[in-house]
């Protein structure tokens, strides 16, 4: 059941630290696509030139003009989109590091100056020295030089990919010392009923009253019916209600997987999957469970996320271990990427 939700929970804006920065190895795949497709071209029109025109001297200037163009489109596209060819084949994106969006013309043009400068012209020298300050970045977002110059970052938006976990890392009884309360395992063994008490004596006559009637001789014992459904050893369950911060309410009964397409693995009796849209892909596509256990407690798990989960109680943040259930209280707020909700208890 969803309805809308008064007051809604306010969603945490998305911060540029919660971008992943993108690995090395991708940016400089896509600096080689870039670099290769702006050489070909550079290639195909010096060629042309020295078919059609007469001269070494113009051949090398309608080169040069060429290489000009190339350069300051690359700048373009990168200032207003912060993609390139490259970048755009690989899932990264160049953006503000202080805002997260496109840094614009100016500070692109530069970035392109330095990074063509530290090519050919220094014999590949500058591009090592690019890529070493990356690699030593002491922030570990691995800004080049080039990228303190410009004040960019270069992000991965490709999806957060799946982790299986094995089946030794399945939920298990634990102790949870947060909310003091002993999370129960999935299922427990059947108990042993106890025996059965001893047939009393019939009661005594009170003082002054009738006696007690007697049972004659070869009178059939009456038999008390037993099939009254038995007392239950844990309490009743209690409803829990989850309020996302796009303004959706959701009650939770059971088992409910929360992502940006959550699937339930096999053995999984998921009676919710709740789908949940990642602006900046930080979201898994099975990112985390709750689940209502036995004695009516409200349990979150991380199921292996990328980005992982984030439990925030009193405004102080815990993040959760992969595979290690956490009973939550009303009021609550987990964060999954760059989405939150608040849990809370039935009205």
């Amino acid at each position: 059941m969803v309805a809308p939700v008064a007051p809604p929970v306010p969603s945490a804006p998305p911060l540029v630290a919660d971008l992943p920065p993108a690995d090395l190895e991708r940016r400089y795949y896509a600096h080689v696509v870039d670099r290769g497709l702006a050489w070909a071209s550079y290639a195909a029109v010096a060629g042309l030139a020295g078919w059609l025109l007469d001269g070494p001297v113009a051949v090398l200037l309608v080169v040069l003009g060429w290489v000009l163009v190339v350069q300051v489109g690359l700048a373009v596209l990168l200032g207003l989109r912060g993609m390139s060819p490259g970048k755009a084949l690989l899932g990264l994106r160049a953006v503000s590091e202080r805002t997260g969006d496109p840094v614009g013309v100016g500070p692109a043009l530069l970035r392109g100056l330095v990074v063509g400068l530290s090519g050919p012209p220094t014999l590949l020298l500058g591009a090592a020295m690019l890529a070493w300050t990356s690699a030593v970045d002491r922030a570990r977002r691995r800004r080049g030089w080039h990228d303190h110059l410009a004040g960019t970052l270069v992000v991965d938006l490709r999806p957060a990919p799946e982790h299986v976990e094995a089946d030794e890392v399945r939920p298990r009884g634990i102790v949870n010392l947060t909310a003091m309360r002993l999370v129960p395992p999935p299922s427990r063994p059947a108990t042993t009923p106890p025996p059965s008490a001893p047939p009393s004596a019939a009661p005594a006559a009170a003082p002054g009253g009738p006696p007690p009637t007697a049972r004659p001789p070869g009178a059939r014992r009456r038999a008390v019916p037993t099939d009254a459904p038995p007392a239950s050893s844990s309490p009743a369950a209690t409803g829990w209600v989850v309020e996302l911060d796009s303004g959706e309410r959701i009650s939770i009964e059971g088992l409910a997987l929360l992502g940006r397409a959550p699937v339930a693995r096999a053995g999984d009796r998921a009676r919710h999957l709740v789908p949940l849209r990642s602006q900046d892909m930080s979201v898994s596509k099975t990112h985390a469970q709750l689940e209502v256990a036995p004695d009516g407690a409200l349990v979150v798990m991380d199921r292996g996320s990328t980005n992982g989960s984030v439990v925030v109680r009193a405004g102080v943040a815990r993040e959760l271990a992969a595979g290690r259930p956490v009973t939550l209280l009303d009021g609550d707020v987990v964060r999954l990427g760059d989405r939150a909700l608040r849990v809370g208890r039935a009205r």
